[in-house]
């Protein structure tokens, strides 16, 4: 059995630290070209690359949170992740999110996303959390306006330009 690091629960969601076991569905999730054209990163080439993502995970060692793996109640299934990560190079902490196509549309995203950021300002006392998005991804836009983010301003980060959203404590 594998030990989890259990993070923030929803009504359809649990939050838990991703394992060996989640290699599949991870890479069916960052290898999908319908996820990964809205994100500005390659897609995942092999199980392989997964179960080193997973293997080489450092942010909830080195920073005490992460992006956690999104598993619905109902079946236990992982459909995505979400969760807070900082980045040094903005020295921020951004909340990011990536659900497999089939469950877009349901509202997870947001659910996910508004227990993240209720985590960053309640457990870890942030007291601001950004959110980058590419301009093109308007799903990932509502997502951010629902739970509260405001458009700050288009910056470029890892050679694409993205909006900067924010909220504060």
């Amino acid at each position: 059995m594998t030990n989890h690091r259990i993070g923030p629960e929803t009504e359809r969601l649990e939050h838990r630290s991703l394992s060996l076991d989640d290699a599949d569905a991870f890479f069916a999730l960052n290898s999908h070209p319908d996820v990964m054209r809205l994100t500005g990163e390659p897609a995942m080439r092999s199980l392989d690359d997964a179960k080193t993502a997973i293997s080489n995970y450092p942010d909830f060692d080195t920073v005490g949170h992460g992006r956690w793996g999104c598993v619905l109640k109902e079946t236990q299934t992982l459909i995505g992740f979400c969760g807070l990560k900082y980045l040094s190079e903005l020295d921020e902490v951004d909340v990011g999110y990536r659900f497999l196509p089939q469950y877009w549309g349901q509202g997870q995203a947001t659910e996910a996303c508004s227990a993240s950021l209720t985590y960053g300002f309640d457990v870890i006392e942030l007291k601001r959390i950004i959110g980058l998005v590419l301009p093109e991804n308007e799903a990932s836009i509502r997502v951010l306006e629902k739970v509260g983010m405001q458009q700050e301003e288009y910056i470029v980060i890892d050679g694409f330009t993205a909006i900067r959203y924010a909220v504060h404590r």
